[in-house]
């Protein structure tokens, strides 16, 4: 492995797409400080960082990572497309196969696959996710942080928290028009989302029964927006499934980043009878 910092995008095949994460694959003797220059000196919405697995942390041998993640301003629990991003930068290395990572948030195992067009595909395991309830005054403060009215709501999509790694505040937006008009608060929206100790806010528009598009403002992590986000995916699939607004087995297509210019597409896979939410996309490194 090596201390180089690379940079991947996620959830594209095509670097110009997708969100940008960076990589360090052998991150030993980095301490904390050092960690967060890097991230910020990047810039991405995350960086990843590769240590030595825990002891007895399952796994194949030299498959097995200790993952954290810093995003230009702090350490975060887990994110989901640095981790598509690391594990396409293994599989180029170490081949296509199964990986275990070791996450502040718990463990995540990721398998990697070759596509068709000769790239690689990375399709990672979440923690078990959770659902909570949001106070209606801070519901009430989200929205006038972004410059929405309640009718700007999607009665079908109950304001909720949604947990699969990370915490995201999900909203319903009631057109693609609202949507793609995103032009929020910065600071009163980080100040809420620090309070309430959300990543991001999760905004959704319903295109069809099993496809949406989706964004993510994340002013914590010192971005407006983060492109693909695979940790709110993985929360977005396990609300979606717990409401009753898509079946307890489904595979939905989250598309993200067009209202950005980097369009990317992520795969959220629900199984009935297992909690946890698969959540993929192709990879490719960042010239």
């Amino acid at each position: 492995m090596t201390t180089e910092i690379l940079s991947y995008t996620a959830f594209s095949a095509d670097p110009a797409g997708g969100n940008p994460a960076g990589v360090v694959l052998d991150a030993t003797g980095l301490d904390d400080a050092r960690m967060l220059e890097i991230a910020a000196g990047l810039g991405y919405s995350e960086t990843a960082f590769l240590t030595a697995p825990p002891e007895g942390l399952e796994g194949e041998p030299g498959r097995a990572f200790t993952v954290r993640y810093f995003s230009p301003k702090a350490e975060v629990p887990f994110c989901g497309h640095a981790t598509v991003a690391t594990a396409v930068a293994l599989g180029e290395r170490i081949g296509p196969g199964e990986l275990v990572f070791a996450t502040p948030a718990g463990t995540v195992p990721v398998t990697v696959t070759a596509t068709d067009g000769g790239g690689l595909r990375a399709v990672l395991t979440s923690v078990e996710p959770r659902l909570e309830e949001v106070a209606d005054a801070d519901l009430a403060e989200a929205l006038a942080a972004l410059d929405w009215a309640t009718a700007d709501l999607d009665p079908a999509f109950p304001a909720k928290i949604a947990y699969a790694g990370a915490r995201h505040l999900v909203l319903g937006a009631a057109t693609r028009e609202r949507l793609a008009d995103l032009a929020y608060d910065f600071d009163r929206l980080a100040a809420l989302m620090v309070r309430l100790d959300l990543t991001t806010l999760q905004l959704v528009h319903r295109a069809g029964p099993a496809v949406f598009h989706v964004r993510d403002p994340f002013p914590v992590g010192g971005v407006v927006e983060d492109p693909a986000t695979g940790a709110a995916a993985a929360a977005f699939g396990a609300y979606a499934r717990e409401l009753g607004l898509v079946p307890a087995d489904a595979v939905l297509t989250l598309n993200q980043g067009e209202d950005l210019g980097r369009p990317g597409v992520l795969t959220v896979e629900l199984r009935a009878g297992e909690p946890r939410v698969r959540v993929g996309g192709a990879g490719v490194r960042i010239p």
